[in-house]
């Protein structure tokens, strides 16, 4: 008896799909989220190490990707050395990348809201001539005072722009979670009557740049601890989407399209992408 595919029951229809696109689609490049996925604060999560090693002998092209914003990029750099990964600086694409290269397009001389180290990634302003703002994770620079400065140069009548490097809500820390620069961001923007540029992650033209080579996004496969930032932005530009339970990994965290596989953590997503390979 013939049986049309629609009368199979969902899962399997959904599980006939997942295949196919994978068996049309190879892999060609993997992009890694740092903070939370590779690492937490000055530790490796489990086996991260021996599986970055694994995933160089991989025949795929390697990005890091990150919003970490509070380090500059030579700082987080030294930080991932010392703690054991091997990886050179051109590997990795941060949303400060990103941010300064949209400062230097649109010659801006922004108020940062940065921690001291993160502005070494961006040209010297003039403070007097304060044109927009800048908003990255800077614990340091959110007291009533500075962001007081911020509105007053985004508020309407004056109508500056300001710039998002990411809106993340929360981070992970050695000592739980943390809140991230969404709310500032989200607060200037209700207090101004305004609404940001955001060039971080989930934007797609973030992740559009990260890919190596111009490679197609259909190629790609994101690793990342954010359901949202990571694996929903990287989904809705094409990539595959691995999400780890480690960093800000939280099960309650819904994404649309959900997660192409959800693992322990970084090693086991080597492993999925290694068994991936040889399927094709």
């Amino acid at each position: 008896m013939f049986l049309s595919l629609k009368n199979l029951p969902s899962l399997i229809v959904n599980k006939i799909s997942i295949t196919t696109a994978q068996k049309m689609s190879p892999i060609s490049a993997v992009l890694i989220d740092l903070s939370g996925t590779l690492h937490v604060e000055d530790d490796p999560t489990e086996n991260a190490v021996e599986a970055l090693k694994k995933l160089r002998t991989l025949p795929v092209k390697i990005r890091f990707v990150t919003n970490t914003t509070k380090e500059s990029g030579q700082t987080l750099h030294r930080r991932l050395v010392r703690i054991g990964f091997e990886l050179d600086p051109e590997e990795i694409y941060s949303s400060l990348s990103a941010a300064s290269d949209y400062v230097k397009k649109n010659q801006l001389n922004p108020l940062y809201l940065l921690s001291q180290d993160a502005q070494k990634d961006f040209p010297p302003v003039d403070k007097e001539k304060l044109d927009s703002v800048v908003v990255g994770l800077a614990p340091e620079e959110f007291h009533y005072e500075q962001l007081n400065r911020a509105f007053n140069l985004l508020r309407p009548g004056v109508g500056k722009p300001l710039i998002a490097i990411h809106e993340g809500r929360y981070y992970k820390r050695s000592d739980g979670l943390a809140l991230g620069p969404g709310c500032f961001v989200k607060g200037l923007e209700f207090a101004a009557s305004t609404e940001a540029v955001v060039v971080g992650k989930p934007n797609k033209y973030f992740f559009q740049s990260a890919i190596p080579e111009n490679l197609p996004p259909e190629e790609c496969v994101m690793i990342g601890d954010d359901a949202v930032d990571d694996i929903q932005g990287a989904m809705s530009l094409g990539m595959r989407g691995l999400l780890v339970k480690t960093g800000k990994y939280l099960p309650d965290t819904k994404c649309e399209p959900k997660p192409t596989a959800t693992l322990d953590n970084f090693s086991s997503a080597v492993n999925w992408i290694e068994t991936s390979l040889k399927s094709l």
